[in-house]
């Protein structure tokens, strides 16, 4: 038989026993909000770790561009002075005119009987859009270079390392196609190439 002092005990261990629940429940919730904190943090660390390598990848890219580039210079000057006849060889050529940008990684031109002038592009591992960027800048050639606007031009996409297929396509649009062998720059089109004048 169940006694009023049992009830009472029954009451005061259940009542003890929701005291500990509470107590365990703030602990939990506690510790929540801390694991919360310390995540928002470790985010936060993570999005701040994350833009630093972005600027250093983008800084390391933007220095094998310039090495690949410089890399590529002695061989395309001699390439446009003995194969095209060129005059001036000029690389890293950055003209702004009305707000707005154009750099050419190597220009080569003649004036007189030749008046002529190459735009060479330079990329370590090109895509389709370098296509696409190299026949701007020689659409766009005239308003940032008008002392030379007479002039034919020709376009020049020089490649470390060029798939077959894009190889193809760079030609077929009229583009010069320059590849690495043995460490030198050399032109790689076929016999019967005609380059497009832009």
């Amino acid at each position: 038989m169940t006694t009023a002092d049992d009830v009472w005990q029954l009451l005061a261990e259940l009542t003890q026993a929701q005291r500990e629940t509470d107590r365990q429940l703030k602990e939990t919730d506690r510790q929540l909000k801390e694991t919360d904190r310390q995540l928002k943090e470790t985010d936060l660390q993570l999005k701040e770790l994350g833009k630093e390598l972005g600027k250093q990848i983008g800084g390391l890219g933007q220095k094998f561009g310039s090495f690949t580039e410089g890399f590529a210079l002695p061989s395309m000057d001699r390439i446009l002075r003995e194969q095209f006849g060129m005059e001036t060889v000029s690389p890293r050529v950055r003209v702004r005119k009305n707000g707005e940008e154009m750099e050419v990684d190597v220009l080569a031109y003649s004036n007189g009987d030749r008046n002529v002038a190459y735009l060479v592009e330079v990329k370590s591992h090109p895509r389709k859009d370098a296509i696409d960027q190299l026949k701007r800048q020689l659409q766009r050639f005239p308003q940032f270079f008008p002392e030379h606007q007479d002039k034919a031009r020709y376009g020049i996409l020089a490649a470390v390392d060029l798939s077959e297929e894009l190889r193809q396509q760079i030609l077929a649009e009229g583009l010069y196609v320059a590849r690495i062998e043995d460490d030198v720059f050399t032109l790689d089109v076929p016999e019967d190439f005609q380059p497009r004048i832009f």
